[in-house]
Order: C-alpha cells, then structure tokens, then sequence
C-alpha cells in the first residue's frame, strides 16, 4: 500500500472546510503527527512509524468519534497499532537451522567475556597457590590440576596418606583465605 498516497488523500479530504469532522481532524489531530513519530521511535524501534501512523489516520477518520483529546487518543491509537503489529511478528523462523547461513547460527564458542572471565579465575587460582608453602603447594597442585587422589600423592612423594590430607587442608583453608582477601569469596 502507497502510504504517501494515503496520507495526501487523508490530508485532501481534512482540508475540506465543508465538514466539522474534517475541520476537527485536520486542526486537532493532524498536528500531533510529528510528536507520535518521535513516540513510536522511542517506544517501538523495531515497528515502522510510517505504517503506524497512517494506520491511525485510518482508524481515526473512520471512527468519526470527536474526543476531549485527540492528542490521547491519536497517541492511543497508535500505541495499540505498534503492539499489534509488534505482536503479529513472527517469533520464529519457516528456515531449519541447519540451512541457516553460517553467520546466523550462534557459535558454540565461549565469548570474549567468557574467556576473560576464565583467564582471570586461573590467574587468581595460581595466585593462591603460589602463596602455599613448598610442599604444600606441590600437594595441592596434584590434587587439583593432575588429579591425583591422596593416596596416589602420597605414593609419588613418599609420605604417608595422613600427611597429604593435612597438606590438602591447610593448602583449601589458605587458599580460601587468600581469595576471601581478593573479594572473590566470602
């Protein structure tokens, strides 16, 4: 549809001074036009204007109704008119998503936040235990990045699985402390 047509012809048949509705329309409502665009550009990005407002025009000329005011009426309308089409939008695509190009499907891939996020943690994570006595370190760090179970260290280092349980303790207990110190634990 030819909005620009419409609107010459709304606009033709609101200048003709032979009827109060066409006088009303063109003096009380017309006038509001830019402002209701600057609304359903603030209100309804996505919508187009163009369409909203001529709808309006439409549903205003027809329904003859004289109103209070017909700037709330006319921003009334429109609202009601965005919504509509806003609800009539598809929420779904007719296009599997295998035959989606390549650009349209989300990559799987951690994010650039995702990452930072990951690569700070590891640097706090080596922090605390580079903050671990000697030993203590060495314990903690083949419990937790070889994953070694207690006995395992104990039989690589020599010592008996009791002292590797309170390695491992004091080695969590510091560490939680030292985060608890970087504001990362409370």
């Amino acid at each position: 549809m030819n909005w620009e047509h419409v609107s010459r012809r709304l606009r033709g048949l609101a200048m003709q001074p032979h009827t109060d509705h066409a006088r009303w329309f063109a003096e009380e409502v017309q006038p509001h036009e830019a402002a209701l665009r600057g609304y359903l550009h603030r209100q309804f990005p996505s919508v187009e204007a163009d369409d909203v407002v001529q709808e309006s025009y439409l549903k205003l000329w027809r329904g003859g109704a004289k109103v209070e005011s017909a700037k709330a009426y006319f921003f009334t309308i429109a609202r009601n008119t965005a919504l509509t089409l806003f609800r009539r939008r598809r929420l779904f695509s007719d296009v599997p998503v295998s035959e989606l190009p390549e650009w349209r499907v989300a990559d799987a891939a951690p994010d650039a936040a995702e990452v930072v996020d990951a690569q700070q943690r590891m640097e706090l994570a080596v922090a605390a235990l580079d903050q671990l006595p000697p030993r203590c370190r060495e314990i903690c760090m083949l419990a937790t990045l070889e994953r070694q179970s207690p006995a395992e260290i104990a039989a690589q280092l020599g010592l008996a699985e009791s002292t590797v349980y309170v390695q491992l303790a004091r080695g969590v207990k510091q560490c939680a402390r030292f985060l608890r110190e970087q504001g990362e634990m409370r």
